[in-house]
């Protein structure tokens, strides 16, 4: 006979996710702690996975956690772009950013922000807008001239992230910023939400990418590194390209009081569900 605090995880939990036996043996591990939760890639624009996304944010709201969603909008962002014949250039994959395009970045990235507070409500979780129209948690200063208005992190307002979740709401953070004038920068999500981890001394930030995790040179998924394995591995080449920025970013964030990083796979069924709440775990987790 299961006991009552059994039952009631069984009717929370999505029957494809981790099961309720496995569930409680982590329910005390992240008990009144942040878990900073970045979304982006495939995720956002695939409407089953949206929903997936969506509903573990809302189990883990239910188990009495402290989910924190940081989102992005790349793609969302190019189609609006392409629709006024304006072409985006990239420095070291950031997106140069004119007077016209932080306008367009701004609108879609904050009407973005409205769906995935509207789609939580629908599975009764209370959730927050969080941009440059409303309730701003991002002070930035200028990159550089040559980006544009593209931001760095350099306060994060955390009362308004704590009373959000006092009040047992979800924050959903728009990679936005206001400067000293009050003007909007456009932040790469990645930084964004690594700033607010750090920030908020966050047990977990989890990266859903549309990628398993950091594959080694078989291709085989690398559960956990560190920085010394890290570091050899973008020797090795086996991480390259656009990945090296995103494991700098994972590494200074762990290195900066965040218990662990992890980069999950946003394609698999309940991959942020099975990552905290199972014994397999998904993805890799990354530590100092």
């Amino acid at each position: 006979m299961l006991s009552v605090k059994e039952e009631e995880l069984i009717k929370i939990l999505p029957k494809d996710g981790p099961s309720a036996k496995e569930v409680k043996k982590y329910l005390d591990k992240y008990n009144d702690e942040f878990i900073v939760i970045k979304c982006g890639g495939s995720v956002l624009i695939d409407s089953n996975l949206f929903n997936i996304f969506i509903q573990d944010i809302a189990v883990l709201n239910k188990l009495g956690f402290n989910p924190v969603i940081v989102h992005g909008g790349g793609k969302r962002i190019n189609r609006k772009l392409s629709e006024f014949n304006i072409k985006s250039n990239f420095i070291k994959g950031l997106r140069i950013t004119d007077k016209d395009t932080i306008k367009i970045v701004e609108d879609v990235l904050i009407y973005f922000n409205k769906e995935i507070v509207d789609a939580l409500k629908n599975l009764s979780c209370n959730a927050k807008k969080i941009t440059t129209k409303e309730n701003n948690v991002i002070s930035v200063r200028q990159e550089n001239k040559y980006l544009g208005f593209v931001g760095t992190p350099t306060k994060i307002n955390k009362d308004i992230i704590n009373k959000t979740i006092q009040s047992n709401e979800v924050p959903v953070i728009a990679p936005l910023g206001l400067d000293k004038n009050n003007q909007t920068f456009n932040i790469n999500a990645d930084t964004a939400a690594g700033a607010i981890a750090k920030d908020l001394k966050a047990r977990r930030l989890m990266i859903i990418s549309d990628v398993e995790g950091i594959l080694d040179n078989d291709k085989k998924l690398i559960p956990e590194i560190n920085s010394t394995q890290a570091k050899d591995l973008i020797d090795q080449k086996v991480i390259s390209g656009g990945m090296i920025p995103k494991i700098n970013n994972c590494l200074d964030v762990a290195r900066n009081g965040v218990k662990g990083v992890v980069i999950i796979d946003g394609r698999k069924n309940h991959s942020i569900l099975f990552e905290l709440l199972s014994d397999k775990g998904s993805g890799t987790l990354i530590r100092e």
